[in-house]
């Protein structure tokens, strides 16, 4: 009973570090809730006492918590619009991620950034910023310094990108379509991809389009979170344990699979709707119940957040933190040249 009173404790404290986080985030949506919830959660940590009695319930959101809100993501993935939609952006996406990971390993071995770190921080820039980082975390074995730290320079690029890309497409003479793809290829957050695709919109009197095609762009982008986990599950998994079946087997990231399955579900009930087998009172129930994974998704990925900014010691993040920010930036760069390369040897620009 005092175990499972000391877990409750510390899941309440990551609670109350998420509620404000969520807010402000979506009042500075350019920054996000969960950049909000690691900085309030660093703060915070500074003057937390007894951190023993709160460590169980703090580990806990920080682990599983943060698969949960993994799993509750596949409840916004529709595959066959994915499929249909994002069939134009697939070379274009799978340029990025190469280019990234390739990036990210030669930074890697250049500047000697720990192994866990460049994985996250490559991972994290090639797919999709906080839930790509949040999926392979558990798989890789990250702790909470290494999360925190990818963490942060993601959302550093991000804040970048938002400002800069929609002028940056201008001065280029993208179109529309063009905008959403590079909005989608080479923006790593979901957030930010959303401010950057409005600013082009608002500039341009396009009401929604280039922010709908720029999220159906990510959408595609995300399902890469499948095979990367997989195999760094099963790669991590051979490392230490030479090729011992079992422990491979152990390694499969079952999350993962749940994920998958969310997905699926997701994609079954939206084409009973788009054919009307399901009646309307039934549709209205279901888009409501994917509206609230949705919502719990994230705020998951908040409190998640929260509960890794109370595990990291923000000096020594600041300390560490110059190499990450080379490889961070390294890896945006080189998403951003291949995406408008991509598309000018496409055709798209």
């Amino acid at each position: 009973m005092l175990f499972i009173k000391d877990r409750l404790q510390g899941i309440l404290v990551c609670l109350l570090v998420a509620v404000p986080a969520f807010f402000l985030g979506r009042e500075y949506e350019i920054i996000g809730g969960p950049v909000f919830a690691i900085l309030i959660g660093m703060c915070l940590s500074k003057f937390v006492r007894e951190k023993d009695i709160l460590k169980s319930g703090i580990t806990f959101t920080s682990k599983k918590v943060l698969q949960y809100a993994v799993i509750l993501l596949g409840f916004g993935l529709n595959l066959g619009t994915v499929i249909a939609v994002g069939a134009t952006s697939l070379p274009i996406i799978i340029s990025t991620i190469a280019t990234s990971l390739i990036t990210a390993y030669i930074i890697f071995k250049l500047l000697a950034i720990p192994a866990k770190s460049s994985v996250l921080i490559g991972v994290g820039s090639s797919i999709c910023g906080g839930p790509a980082i949040a999926a392979t975390a558990p798989v890789i074995d990250a702790n909470h310094k290494e999360i925190a730290q990818a963490i942060s320079v993601i959302f550093l690029f991000n804040i970048i990108a938002a400002l800069i890309f929609p002028t940056l497409g201008n001065m280029l003479g993208l179109s529309n379509e063009g905008f959403a793809i590079f909005a989608g290829t080479a923006v790593n957050d979901t957030s930010s991809v959303t401010a950057a695709a409005s600013s082009w919109d608002s500039m341009h009197n396009t009401g929604t389009m280039v922010l709908d095609g720029a999220t159906i762009v990510k959408l595609t982008r995300t399902l890469a979170i499948i095979p990367i986990t997989l195999i760094l599950g099963f790669y991590t998994a051979k490392k230490s344990s030479g090729t011992n079946k079992a422990s491979i087997k152990s390694a499969f990231p079952m999350f993962i699979l749940y994920f998958i399955i969310a997905s699926v579900i997701t994609t079954i009930c939206n084409y009973c709707m788009d054919s009307n087998i399901f009646s309307a009172e039934i549709s209205g129930m279901v888009l409501s119940f994917f509206a609230l994974m949705k919502f719990c998704s994230k705020f998951f990925i908040i409190m998640a957040m929260g509960a890794i900014g109370l595990h990291t010691d923000i000096i020594d993040l600041i300390k560490n933190g110059g190499k990450p920010i080379i490889m961070g930036f390294a890896c945006w760069v080189a998403i951003a040249c291949v995406s408008l390369a991509v598309q000018h040897l496409s055709g798209l620009w």
